[in-house]
């Protein structure tokens, strides 16, 4: 880490990953909690050596300070850190370090989201009193629960394989587990499980079990969940309800069209909620006729990465705190809620290949039918699909002061016609187009009153908490956005007070060309006068955002045609909007 990455952190950064304390002389105490913290949340960074000055405006907030002696302040840190006074060393030597900002010595301790089977990291040998959570306000005890929850998040096998005592087959709905069987024997024709009774099928399924020191048997939380009467599932898990709300195509004051909850006409169990819901969320949703042998087959990637949305969500959704089982449905999204946390930090699930579901049955359940799989490519399955509709990029946020995981998967452009219109008739020309590809992709998100913070950016755009910050405050100070800082936690807004002009400053679109190219101004007075279309103002944007984009990714992102697209692309060129330099391989888009 660089003097500048800290300047730039102490400007851009958010609270939730990184701490300022000032550490005169020796070790602060408090930085062993935030140290609990970082590790049982998502990670961050403690910079000892810089006061924070809290209600100030961010850019009188920080003092540098520095520590008077690194080194020996650096021995004491590994030498508690590697003693009892914390209950794992989670670090390792590259993780602390001293820096030189504006001639002080500031020591910056980088905290990893520790392990699902390490967690909870605690201090002062005080399991239940010495383990920290982070929020946006800073550090603070977990609740037992949280506790408890963490420890059920550390056994390899799950948390649905528990027996449910005194829950047992005449909790089970049969019709729904007859329904379940019969596609369990479409799917798998010759498995030895169809020949088994219902109680076997259940055994054998991770449903049912037998405590082989107490010899009671009944039903696992799995096959309670999957497959039992909505009363009895309500009376064991009445800390956990299943709600599907429909707001799509709202009519006067109706705050959805269609939902399904608990209101007694539905067993109330896993495998009704998903297979009820499923077509409701697929319905809007074009599918394609073609014939396969005698079957049709009329599923698309989109059908199967909305089940993979509906899928993770039930697969890790921690049944035993409090929360909803949630799917909302809106004109141009779906938002997947389940409560518990991730097990795994973000970047993990993005890259794929490991499955840590907590309901490991259910998962198998689900994935004997046809839902899901085992190798943890569930969410870069959806990144895949929404990146080739070119529909803005799904968001997985771990929402830690709810204890809750929310999957959104917009269903929309990402820079839609219609709002590129209004943003360019608003901005003026001028304006519109000096922005960067970044800059109108986050207004056109925020353009119909919606708010964003610094954390879904960064999976928007894929970069970094500092990179994202630069842009935002960019934008902030350009007036495009609105920042409102609740404590440490920012969000931002459009700003549609600012109005662009729409009038051509004929200084600024004079060339800077010593040899006075007439024909070069007039072909930038001709750029300035003519409108673009929405496809070129798309075109612009993607090369904005990838310089070395070519033909072929164009037509595929944009869905346009090789004719369609050469003129689009020839007549920038003629204005003098872009230019190509290099070879077709190597070659980049050179915006004017």
């Amino acid at each position: 880490m660089t003097a500048s990455d800290i300047k730039d952190l102490m400007l851009y950064g958010e609270g939730i990953n990184v701490e300022y304390k000032e550490a005169a002389g020796d070790l602060p105490k408090s930085v062993w909690e935030t140290y609990s913290s970082f590790a049982n949340t998502i990670g961050g960074t403690i910079f000892l050596g810089i006061k924070e000055h809290r209600g100030k405006p961010v850019e009188e907030r920080y003092e540098v300070k520095g520590v008077s002696d690194a080194e020996k302040l650096i021995k004491s840190f590994w030498d508690t850190v590697n003693s009892d006074k914390v209950s794992r060393n989670i670090l390792v030597e590259k993780d602390v370090e001293c820096v030189d900002l504006e001639g002080n010595n500031v020591i910056a301790i980088h905290v990893p989201m520790a392990n699902y089977s390490f967690r909870p990291v605690y201090i002062n040998k005080n399991l239940l009193g010495g383990s920290f959570k982070r929020n946006y306000e800073g550090d603070y005890h977990c609740t037992d629960e949280e506790v408890k929850s963490m420890l059920r998040d550390a056994n390899e096998n799950g948390n649905d394989g528990v027996l449910i005592e005194n829950f047992g087959m005449d909790d089970i709905d049969l019709p729904t587990l007859n329904a379940y069987r019969k596609r369990f024997e479409i799917r798998n024709v010759d498995h030895v499980f169809n020949q088994l009774d219902d109680k076997e099928f259940l055994r054998n399924m991770g449903g049912y079990t037998t405590d082989r020191n107490t010899h009671r048997e009944g039903l696992t939380m799995a096959g309670l969940m999957m497959f039992g009467k909505g009363l009895p599932v309500r009376e064991r898990f009445d800390n956990v309800r299943m709600d599907y709300i429909d707001k799509t195509n709202l009519i006067g004051d109706s705050r959805w069209s269609d939902r399904l909850t608990y209101d007694g006409t539905w067993e109330n169990n896993l495998y009704n909620f998903f297979t009820r819901i499923m077509p409701k969320l697929t319905a809007d949703i074009k599918r394609p006729f073609k014939l396969q042998g005698m079957e049709r087959i009329d599923d698309t990637p989109v059908h199967k990465a909305i089940r993979e949305g509906m899928t993770n969500m039930i697969i890790h959704a921690d049944f035993f705190v409090t929360g909803v089982l949630k799917v909302e449905k809106y004109n141009h999204e779906l938002l997947f809620s389940n409560p518990g946390s991730l097990k795994l930090p973000i970047e993990d699930i993005m890259c794929g290949g490991n499955s840590k579901a907590r309901n490991p049955r259910i998962q198998n359940m689900l994935r004997m039918i046809g839902y899901g799989d085992n190798i943890g490519s569930g969410y870069p399955t959806i990144l895949k699909v929404w990146k080739e509709e070119n529909w803005r990029k799904p968001t997985l946020l771990d929402r830690t002061e709810l204890r809750q995981v929310d999957l959104t998967l917009p269903m929309i452009s990402l820079l839609p016609e219609n709002v590129l219109h209004e943003m360019e008739a608003h901005y003026g020309e001028m304006l519109f187009v000096s922005l960067t590809a970044e800059e109108q992709i986050i207004a056109a998100y925020v353009w119909n009153g919606e708010s964003v913070s610094n954390a879904e950016l960064q999976q928007l755009l894929g970069l970094n908490s500092i990179e994202v910050g630069k842009i935002l405050h960019g934008m902030v100070e350009k007036q495009l956005l609105n920042q409102e800082n609740k404590n440490r936690w920012t969000t931002y807004t459009i700003c549609k007070e600012r109005v662009g002009d729409k009038k051509s400053d004929k200084k600024s679109d004079k060339k800077s060309d010593k040899k006075g190219d007439k024909k070069g101004d007039k072909k930038s007075d001709k750029k300035n006068a003519m409108e673009l279309t929405d496809t070129e103002q798309q075109i612009l944007a993607l090369m904005r955002l990838d310089a070395s984009v070519t033909y072929s990714m164009l037509e595929k992102k944009l869905s346009l045609g090789r004719t369609t697209l050469f003129k689009a692309i020839s007549h920038l060129k003629e204005i003098n909007v872009v230019s190509r330099e290099g070879g077709r391989k190597n070659g980049h888009w050179v915006i004017r």
